[in-house]
């Protein structure tokens, strides 16, 4: 069948249109078949329609959550986006691989506007219900280079509910603001993966959209961090959500452009249920936290309390009190080194140096706690020995400038240098090996991403490889402490950052990273639960960084592990910043308030439990509330200003539950899964242990 004398736009608008003809390969050969209207592709729980135009819906269920838009596109230099293009082809075919078996969707056209061919590959597997993969691909179909500009994939728009829209964003930005916002009017996040500032960057490359009643979410599942952008923005009709790119790209005649490799989700309920699948498949990539040590669950206290001008006796009088309060962990913080980069000893401190600093570990093993050393790897401060003697160690941008460290007036170490991983693993060989303290904090904002490197003493493949091999440094520092000493903690405390997901193969422990709030520690910690897994070992960083600067409920609550900075028997008259209201000093009353918390988090241990982060949604739920399942009681947490009304308690099994405040002891009745409302009023916080009894008594 021949479309006749007519030109091949009108044709191809004409096959827009109706919907009836399909252009074989080559168009300009006349060469004609039936095409598809349309084209469904479903597991059953996600749903993604294509129109003849590659335009997409996405539902839930049966139930659309976005409109029909133009999900994939290229943007061209100076140029409007490619969005438009003729359906050619749909085929579809089984899979089995490292996610189990599925069946892959795959989809090719032709744009109406460039000489460009789209391939889309959908697969969805049998054990990720909701969840789909997309592999884009980009031809230049004609004879001369395209500037690409920028590109998109899996973007849509959440169509707005009457309660509004909660998001996750897995970017890192100089205000350290909350991971978990609500969208309000005007809300707009680019949410770009790279460098938001000199020293912030990186992060897990999510993004997470939801309404009260289901969501959406985006993500990349490459192996190695992208340069890539995750938005979320509000919309008239919704909010948009999607993974977009803006590295300029000249694609030769032939050329194909292939993107990450992405994913889609549709689920119900808060950013959790999307973290979590997206840790297991990225586990089954080849990324997964390592084993965790006994040891990274104890208590933690830290030296920050006396700040950068601590003397030695002010920490050897607090051990014997951190100790009698449970406290397992000594961390020495900030200040026994002159200075970032060169990490000598400060001999005003230690006079004998490296000797001292054996003698201060062993005083620490001696008062039955474990020692933990403080360092800002990558950061080197100028005029330093280091810096003279190595410049070359320094990441360069295009122009020759270093990138700063801003909280330190530092510069950046190149992670992808090969003479920079060398010296850090020296460092880890001397703190652990010699000195023989049993774990690293490693600090700074500046851990969690790097700008791309020009230095042309690296020889670099690509200047993004300083950015992609950020991880790899980590992992030489973690198992150069593990060679060493395989039960050592390796924390990565990336200061305010939202924490690169790339990173945690190289750590078994990790804090709230300087919270500005309880909601972040809470916040924090449910997403570190899905990251890193139900028992993630992840502290609430010091309590004094909480609201009141004494909210152990918070960390209690998620399963966090406690820490203080708590000074004793004084404050120091020494340090840099203002000390706040009433010091750091532990009080008569605050040791009482700390000594219960202790004992409360070693006798129940929850951090070490199973974390149900699917039962509440921390954005839409009210008041917000958090379950941990440990050895077959449930414990729920609920936080709000006040509260006087019924509490749900969800995931209770059959039989009978004794309910009890898990902080007071006080009973609270019983309940079952049939009458799992508990009507209760509290301040601040209300803490349910719920035990079963025999089985069948309900």
């Amino acid at each position: 069948m021949s479309p006749g004398p007519v030109s091949r736009r009108a044709a191809l608008r004409r096959l827009l249109a109706g919907g009836a003809l399909l252009a074989m390969p080559n168009l300009a050969g006349r060469s004609w078949a039936a095409a598809p209207r349309a084209v469904e592709l479903s597991d059953g729980t996600l749903t993604i329609d294509f129109d003849t135009a590659m335009h997409s819906r996405v539902s839930r269920a049966g139930r659309a959550l976005t409109p029909v838009a133009p999900g994939e596109a290229l943007y061209l230099a100076g140029k409007g986006p490619i969005d438009r293009f003729l359906l050619l082809e749909h085929r579809q075919s089984p899979v089995t691989g490292p996610h189990g078996t599925g069946k892959q969707h795959r989809l090719r056209g032709t744009a109406t506007n460039a000489a460009v061919e789209q391939v889309l590959t959908i697969t969805f597997f049998d054990r990720y219900p909701g969840l789909a993969l997309y592999e884009a691909r980009f031809r230049n179909t004609g004879t001369d280079p395209l500037a690409i500009a920028g590109w998109r994939v899996a973007t849509h728009d959440l169509l707005a509910h009457k309660d509004g829209a909660w998001s996750f964003a897995g970017a890192s930005y100089p205000d350290r603001r909350d991971w978990v916002q609500k969208v309000a009017p005007g809300f707009d996040q680019r949410n770009f993966m790279g460098m938001n500032g000199s020293d912030y960057g990186g992060g897990t490359p999510v993004a997470v959209v939801w309404r009260k009643d289901a969501g959406l979410a985006v993500g990349h599942v490459e192996t190695v961090p992208r340069l890539v952008s995750l938005p979320v923005a509000a919309q008239p009709g919704g909010t948009r959500i999607g993974l977009s790119g803006d590295e300029p790209v000249l694609l030769a005649p032939g050329a194909t452009l292939t993107l990450p490799t992405a994913f889609l989700m549709v689920h119900s309920g808060d950013h959790f249920r999307p973290l979590d699948a997206y840790r297991r498949i990225m586990a089954e990539r080849g990324l997964a936290a390592p084993a965790i040590p006994e040891s990274s669950y104890g208590p933690v206290w830290c030296a920050w309390g006396y700040e950068r001008n601590f003397t030695t006796e002010q920490v050897y009088g607090t051990l014997p009190k951190a100790k009698a309060l449970g406290f397992e962990w000594a961390v020495l913080d900030d200040g026994w080194q002159t200075s970032e980069g060169d990490w000598k000893v400060d001999r005003t401190k230690f006079p004998r140096g490296d000797a001292d600093m054996k003698l201060f570990a062993d005083r620490i093993k001696a008062e039955g706690m474990r020692p933990r050393l403080w360092l800002a790897p990558l950061a080197i401060d100028p005029g330093t020995d280091l810096l003279r003697d190595h410049a070359d160690m320094l990441i360069l941008d295009r122009n020759g400038a270093v990138q700063n460290v801003s909280w330190w007036s530092a510069f950046t170490m190149c992670p992808a240098y090969q003479p920079t991983v060398d010296f850090f693993r020296a460092q880890v060989r001397r703190i652990i090996g010699e000195w023989g303290f049993e774990g690293l904090k490693l600090d700074g904002q500046h851990l969690n991403g790097v700008a791309p490197c020009y230095n042309p003493a690296h020889k670099h493949a690509r200047p993004e490889e300083s950015f992609e091999k950020l991880q790899d440094f980590w992992k030489a520092i973690y198992e150069e402490a593990i060679a060493i000493n395989p039960d050592a903690i390796v924390e990565i405390c990336p200061c305010g950052d939202s924490f690169a997901f790339h990173n945690i193969p190289a750590m078994n422990n990790t804090p709230a990273s300087d919270p500005t709030s309880s909601w972040q520690i809470r916040s924090k910690g449910k997403t570190f639960k899905a990251l890193m897994g139900p028992s993630a070992p992840y502290s609430g960083d010091h309590v004094e960084l909480s609201d009141g600067r004494d909210d152990f409920a918070s960390t209690y609550g998620i399963g966090a592990i406690p820490s203080t900075k708590f000074t004793w028997p004084k404050d120091s008259s020494n340090t840099t910043d203002a000390l706040p209201p009433g010091g750091f000093v532990l009080t008569a009353e605050k040791e009482a308030l700390w000594r219960k918390w202790i004992e409360l988090y070693k006798t129940n241990m929850l951090a070490r439990g199973t974390y149900l982060g699917g039962l509440y949604d921390i954005g839409f739920d009210k008041p917000e509330a958090h379950a941990i399942e440990k050895d077959g009681v449930l414990h729920y947490a609920f936080y709000a200003e006040t509260w006087d009304g019924p509490l749900p308690l969800r995931g209770l099994a059959e039989g009978r539950y004794a309910l009890s405040d898990a902080f007071s002891g006080r009973p609270l009745g019983t309940a079952t899964a049939r009458q799992s409302s508990l009507t209760v009023s509290f301040e601040r916080f209300l803490l349910v242990r719920a035990t079963p009894s025999a089985r069948g008594a309900a």
